[in-house]
């Protein structure tokens, strides 16, 4: 077929977001969703840090409809020179457009790119645009991100500020239900980073309601982090410093744990992947705490250095930098790029750390005694995994016995289940698809590993059985590559027990191979709970109501079977219920918020008895499906 220029498709104006959203939102599901709002309220908060504005309202309206509001300058309404349309239609209609790209107007943006609101309006359905501005009130509104009619200007006004309200479009998103608690967690962290400035929260949908006001700075957000945590020093250590444009401010507090959790952000943007700013500590906290050492004479002249891993074990930080030009790689921002900025970090924080630990000897020596420890199990670990490899065990050569391998060598095609205790194991052998479909039996509850240091994980037969079929590896030597199976799905008993199971399971997977549920390669199965039948037909259900329009289904005399076990059923009902691929319900693992996630497992399976007896006493309402 011939290939000339007609073929070649021009998209005008937001009509290529509308068919690309991936690209600049990096999902249309929940994640994207949220990250509409997260544009809005990014352009809010560069008015309070150009010293504009000090309030934002955030309002969830039923139905998906969502406010922002803030007492900023407003967007300009006046004619664009070059465009010859009023400046807030461009902003709205046109790509990399807005006033973040005027040095003079505002020195520190972190909505650098100018797209972020056009991609709002662009995948809106409708989108209304009110500012208050030279004494008047002016409001456009946009379907599909295409104006309805001319700005118009209505009455006056002394106030001053932007309200956007928009709808997401139900025809681009999976899902239009925003969550409160993930936007509870962003608007916090905001509040904290952005000195005085009060960031308001309400869902009309439950009556819910939150207000945020911080008088700034990364120690009162570590100490929020930490707080229930057992801190090897009394306070956090505060580092802050300018080095040419760039500003830090950063604060650390080591505690009395195993797992890492450091925050990273630019120009108040959240960094989930880091970047320059992380690089520019680690090296920092790596070498200065080598230094201290050996001038303290802990570690001797034959001794290895710390490594990065063994000084960030217990860690809990914050690192915040405001620079004029951020560089984000991509529109979602996950990670920052400025060069010049790693080297800017690590002199204040070589500087400062070091001042830090030779006038606080005392809480410098526990601090370096943590790592001293950190290294120990480091070394202990990595004879573990080197026993296990020479065994065989990581690189695939020595299959699990129990492991009843498929046929197909496709790791796309490939599923492992991972099941609770022989019972279920044979059911779940004998009712899978061979081809395709494997089963690894596990006997009783694995070790819980959110107590236990990575040597002595290692030395659990189950956790190396499992290490083993999934074929990735574990920890720091993971390589998805190497992944068996393109789907590892949990499937344990619909009772207490298999929910235990499942949490150890599941933390077992976020603590020592979180690229599998990065990369979208979890899954939950979901058995049923019930089984309704009479002498004509059986009607399976995954909840209780199910249950209930599955009684108003039949007629005469109906039997209603509780499973509480995968071993109840025989092969062929696990098949049809939970392992066919076509009738089955399978809930993909995911982690929306990873401090949020991480405090949840740390509290849930951590050592702190009275942490976990209060968390259950406050959640106790929520409880479903209570099996006692």
């Amino acid at each position: 077929m011939a290939y000339s220029a007609k073929d070649i498709q021009v998209l005008e104006g937001l009509e290529a977001v509308r068919r690309r959203p991936g690209m600049y939102i990096g999902s249309t599901d929940a994640r994207g969703l949220h990250h509409l709002v997260y544009e809005v309220v990014d352009n809010s908060v560069d008015e309070a840090l150009a010293g504009r504005a000090n309030e934002i309202a955030v309002t969830l309206m039923p139905g998906g409809r969502v406010r922002v509001r803030d007492n900023g300058s407003g967007i300009p309404v006046d004619k664009h020179p070059r465009v010859g349309r009023p400046a807030v239609e461009v902003v709205l209609t046109k790509l990399h457009a807005g006033g973040k790209f005027d040095s003079d107007a505002y020195k520190v943006s972190g909505g650098l790119h100018g797209v972020g609101v056009s991609i709002v309006n662009a995948l809106s359905e409708h989108l209304k645009v009110e500012v208050r501005r030279n004494k008047r009130v002016w409001t456009q509104e946009y379907k599909h991100g295409r104006p309805l009619a001319d700005l118009k200007r209505g009455g006056r006004t002394d106030e001053t500020g932007t309200t956007i309200e928009w709808m997401p479009d139900p025809e681009i998103f999976e899902t239009l239900d925003l969550d409160f608690d993930t936007l509870v967690q962003r608007f916090r962290e905001m509040a904290i980073l952005v000195a005085n400035t009060r960031i308001d929260l309400r869902d009309e949908r439950t009556g819910d309601r939150r207000t945020f006001y911080f008088e700034g700075g990364t120690q009162s957000f570590v100490k929020l982090l930490a707080r229930r945590r057992t801190p090897l020093h009394p306070d956090p250590i505060c580092i802050r410093g300018e080095v040419e444009t760039t500003k830090i401010d950063i604060s650390l507090q080591y505690c009395d744990a195993v797992s890492e959790q450091v925050l990273t952000f630019a120009n108040t943007i959240r960094n989930i992947s880091g970047g320059t700013h992380l690089t520019g500590f680690r090296t920092a906290l790596t070498r200065t705490l080598n230094e201290y050492a050996r001038k303290q004479g802990t570690l001797k002249d034959n001794d290895a250095n710390l490594t990065g891993e063994d000084v960030r074990e217990g860690l809990t930080a914050v690192i915040s930098v405001m620079i004029p030009e951020p560089q984000f790689e991509g529109q979602t921002k996950h990670r920052l790029g400025n060069s010049e900025v790693a080297g800017h970090v690590q002199s204040v924080v070589n500087e400062q750390l070091s001042t830090f630990l030779h006038e606080h000897p005392s809480d410098a020596r526990r601090i370096v005694e943590k790592t001293l420890l950190a290294a120990r199990a480091r070394i202990a670990a990595q004879k573990a995994r080197d026993l296990v490899v020479r065994k065989g065990a990581l690189d695939g050569m020595a299959l699990p016995g129990k492991l009843a391998d498929c046929q197909e060598r496709d790791p796309d095609r490939c599923e492992l289940f991972i099941v609770e205790g022989d019972s279920a194991g044979g059911n779940a052998k004998q009712g899978r698809d061979r081809r395709f479909q494997a089963v690894l039996p596990l006997r009783g509850k694995i070790l819980n590993v959110e107590k236990a240091r990575i040597d002595r994980v290692l030395s659990s037969e189950a956790i190396r059985n499992l290490i083993t079929a999934v074929g990735a590896g574990v920890g720091d030597e993971v390589d998805l590559s190497k992944l068996r199976y393109g789907r590892v799905i949990v499937m344990t008993d619909a009772d207490v027990d298999g929910s235990h199971i499942r949490t150890l399971l599941l933390t077992f997977f976020f603590r020592n191979l979180p690229e599998l549920i990065d990369e979208g390669h979890l899954y939950i199965a979901q058995p049923p709970l019930f089984r309704v039948a009479n002498s004509q037909r059986a009607i399976y259900a995954y909840s209780d109501d199910e249950r209930d329009q599955a009684l108003k289904q039949m007629s005469g005399k109906v039997a209603v079977q509780r499973y509480k076990g995968l071993g109840e059923m025989n092969a062929d009902q696990l098949w049809d219920t939970t392992m066919n691929p076509e009738s089955r319900h399978l809930l993909n693992v995911a982690v929306s918020d990873a401090e949020h996630a991480d405090e949840v497992f740390r509290r849930l399976m951590g050592t702190d008895v009275a942490e976990r007896r209060h968390f259950i006493f406050n959640h106790a309402h929520a409880v479903r499906n209570l099996d006692i």
